[in-house]
């Protein structure tokens, strides 16, 4: 018992839970981009408030033609690796395309 004591630092720590993996909104910023991406509701998904104000006014100004840029992003987000969306548009905060 008394090795136990004199021992217990040369143990390995107790395992511990999985880390969760950080919520990924690939698939809904990308279907939302391709389907309602005029309204910019792909950007406030992924927390860019001011770019998603942006494309609603580039929407409006362009009487619905500015929304084929939702469109191109929804396609975009789609075709990245969870890891490289993560990476790009999570961390980065990469706004456009």
């Amino acid at each position: 018992m008394e090795n136990e004591k004199h021992e217990a630092w040369n143990q390995p720590p107790p395992p511990q839970a999985p880390q969760s993996l950080p919520e990924n909104k690939k698939v809904v910023a990308g279907i939302l981009g391709i389907l309602l991406g005029g309204l910019g509701i792909h950007k406030f998904i992924l927390g860019y408030t001011n770019e998603g104000i942006i494309q609603i006014v580039i929407s409006v100004v362009t009487c619905g033609i500015g929304s084929i840029i939702g469109f191109i992003e929804g396609i975009i987000y789609l075709t990245k690796t969870d890891e490289e969306f993560y990476q790009m548009y999570q961390v980065n905060k990469k706004g456009w395309f």
